[in-house]
């Protein structure tokens, strides 16, 4: 799933598009998580403004209307010639002045909607501070955290405490700052936060200025992938050795996700340290 570098990534892949002119759209498959809304024509003759980001969120403004667009499990934009062949899961296309927006998405879990009051509320106005923003700090997550008793990466990877860190980020995280994935979030010290904190933000800038992470299929909008994921040492690696101290990475499930942690440099504490 694409997680905030790599949604970082595309939208800045999608920047040749500002200040050009729709001409035409269509759409091939409506059903996505959410309906495509039925009158995506009065975009034509609109140019893109801006492109933004929120959590996981692009946000495109036109001159007019702005839509909220996002990328779900499988989605991805992509910027072609108009002769280009349509490929299967190609669901909405988009003709601009110069180059044609695609939107394609296997699994269909992504959203293409209007940023109206409805949506402002229902999708953005819940999320918590931008990861790489002054918001999230050390004192802020240590007193959102302070009566949470659920595992440190499961507080991690909630929307409402801090968007965008998903479960690569937050498993990298989590090993180089030596603390356990499962530990309860209100246990862990203030100094533990603070280096917490310190390392999500550094993960999250060198995954950006690597492209992202292509685990899959992820590509930013021209085509190109990301290569954060020959950095990682812990994500994917269960039964490989640490690279610490040699120890076998293991694996416990946490949220219905894949958590690999060692169980030497990791080790699962029962207060404050």
């Amino acid at each position: 799933m694409p997680e905030l570098p790599e949604v970082e990534t595309t939208k800045t892949s999608l920047l040749p598009l500002l200040e050009q002119r729709v001409q035409s759209i269509q759409v091939y498959n409506s059903s996505l998580r959410w309906p495509i809304p039925d009158d995506l024509n009065k975009l034509i003759g609109q140019r893109l403004m801006a492109l933004k980001r929120r959590s996981k969120y692009i946000l495109a403004e036109f001159e007019r209307d702005q839509m909220l667009w996002h990328l779900g499990m499988s989605g991805s934009f992509r910027l072609c010639e108009a002769n280009e062949e349509l490929r299967k899961h190609d669901h909405l296309v988009i003709d601009f002045e110069d180059q044609q927006l695609r939107y394609h998405d296997p699994r269909r879990f992504g959203c293409i909607l209007w940023l109206d009051q409805n949506n402002q509320e229902k999708l953005i106005d819940t999320l918590g501070p931008e990861p790489l923003s002054d918001a999230f700090n050390a004192v802020y997550l240590f007193e959102k955290l302070s009566k949470k008793n659920v595992g440190i990466k499961i507080a991690l990877m909630d929307n409402h405490n801090v968007v965008g860190v998903g479960n690569i980020y937050a498993t990298e995280s989590l090993f180089n700052v030596g603390i356990h994935p499962a530990q309860p979030a209100s246990t862990l010290s203030l100094v533990q936060i603070e280096s917490l904190v310190i390392e999500v933000k550094r993960i999250l800038k060198h995954a950006i200025e690597l492209g992202g992470s292509t685990l899959r299929d992820y590509t930013n909008a021209m085509g190109e992938n990301g290569y954060f994921q020959q950095t990682l040492l812990a994500y994917g690696r269960a039964g490989e050795m640490c690279v610490n101290c040699e120890t076998t990475l293991e694996n416990l499930k946490l949220g219905q996700r894949a958590s690999v942690f060692c169980p030497q440099c990791q080790p699962l504490k029962s207060t404050k340290a």
